[in-house]
């Protein structure tokens, strides 16, 4: 098992990166957080049993 199991790697991130949905093209204000990030951080959470 990988010391930190909650960071996606390449091949993982090129299975799951076609289901989210687009970014809007006119969305108020820039992107906070690329969406692998915000995936990482909830595997993170979650691995780590955080409430």
């Amino acid at each position: 098992m990988s010391p930190r199991p909650w960071i996606v790697d390449d091949d993982l991130w090129a299975l799951i990166e076609p289901l989210l949905p687009p970014w809007p093209e006119r969305s108020p204000g820039p992107r906070p957080v690329e969406d692998r990030l915000c995936l990482q951080g909830t595997l993170y959470v979650l691995h780590n049993d955080i409430a």
